[in-house]
């Protein structure tokens, strides 16, 4: 694990009554070292005076590093290595952002994001085409050597961890809690995975809740980080268009994913191609647009590939399917097979991960590389 030199000043100053995330950003982009914080503002005329106080408070300095003291202890308990604002090995291209985040808290390999990669956002609650799409998008990314950025939310951004841990990719996760905090409950198996295959990080201090207006201060990481951000599913009032409008203003490329036209989880991507945004139906809109090339690595099975459908029958109702449901009454008029021999052949479809049976009999294809 790695703690920066300045961990400790700059936790102590976080910790000042007052001093809140915005300050100290305001604060570290000003002075550059929390050295110099400490020894400014009562000779700097644009401080507020009120600052300057708190800042060269002894009383307050003392209880503000012995907390610090304690969080530092609390993260080599728990493994949790932390990079600072101005450390040399702190992302590049996060300094660039209009209010970089002066803490980041991370398990894994910080070098990882130094690589070509590419953000993929979207509905929590996303339909079974849009975590599809994710899935298959991320796997190809990632086999081309993208590192695959998301939020570890549920819908989209799991399914864009998920593919590019399943194509044997680096993924990064970014947190709007604390590290040792998991949220949501049903991606605990994921904090491991995406630590051990790239890196999970979050500006937040230990024990910091999911609160909701950390998320869109989230978003300006995941963003910042990555040269292009990928909406796949979105309504008007997303959080994914928050991100989008984050990355046009940090310089960066988006792009959307267009969806059904009767969808609402559609309209935000939608918009965004009115707007201006790369229009993705492949991998390669996304690479060729960012000059990534195609650097392939290699693949380990992870349990998360699809099996080749074998067989002419298996072929025929599988060719007849798409990533929107349909039943099976059309399925076995397009077929030309009898009602038995395409529940088997569905089954066996199913068995391998390339059909999903939806209520009311309906099936709909797996999208797959």
């Amino acid at each position: 694990m790695y703690i920066s030199d300045t961990a400790l000043d700059w936790l102590a100053l976080a910790f000042l009554p007052g001093v809140g995330s915005t300050t100290l950003c305001r604060l570290a982009q000003r002075y550059g070292n929390p050295s110099a914080v400490l020894s400014g503002p009562d000779r700097d005329s644009e401080i507020n005076p009120r600052l300057a106080r708190i800042l060269t408070n002894q009383k307050f300095s003392i209880e503000a590093k012995e907390r610090a003291r304690q969080q530092l202890d609390s993260l080599n308990r728990r493994r949790i290595s932390l990079i600072c604002y101005g450390d040399p090995a702190y992302p590049k291209q996060l300094c660039a952002l209009a209010d970089p985040p002066v803490f980041l808290f991370y398990r894994g390999d910080l070098s990882c994001l130094q690589k070509p990669s590419v953000a993929l956002v979207g509905s929590r609650a996303a339909t079974s085409y849009g975590r599809d799409i994710s899935y298959k998008l991320a796997a190809g990314l990632a086999r081309q050597g993208v590192v695959v950025v998301s939020g570890v939310a549920l819908g989209i951004d799991a399914h864009a961890h998920r593919g590019a841990l399943a194509a044997g990719g680096l993924t990064a996760g970014v947190l709007g809690c604390g590290l040792d905090v998991v949220y949501p409950r049903a991606n605990k198996d994921l904090y491991p995975e995406i630590a051990a295959h790239g890196i999970l990080l979050s500006e937040y201090p230990c024990g910091t809740r999911p609160d909701g207006f950390r998320f869109p201060a989230r978003n300006r990481i995941i963003s910042g980080l990555v040269q292009g951000v990928v909406v796949i599913e979105a309504t008007l009032k997303s959080g994914s268009l928050i991100t989008a409008r984050l990355a046009l203003d940090q310089g960066r490329e988006v792009f959307a994913v267009p969806g059904r036209i009767d969808s609402a989880k559609s309209e935000g991507a939608h918009h965004l191609i009115r707007q201006g945004a790369h229009l993705v139906q492949r991998v390669d809109d996304i690479t060729e647009e960012l000059g990534l090339g195609r650097q392939m690595v290699s693949v380990q099975a992870t349990g998360g590939e699809k099996v080749a459908a074998g067989g002419e029958e298996e072929q025929r109702v599988l060719d007849c399917l798409d990533v929107y449901p349909i039943d099976i009454d059309t399925v076995l008029r397009v077929t030309g097979l009898d009602a038995g021999r395409v529940l088997d052949l569905l089954l066996q479809l199913e068995l391998k991960g390339m059909v999903r049976q939806q209520p009311g009999q309906m099936y709909e294809k797996i999208v797959i590389d």
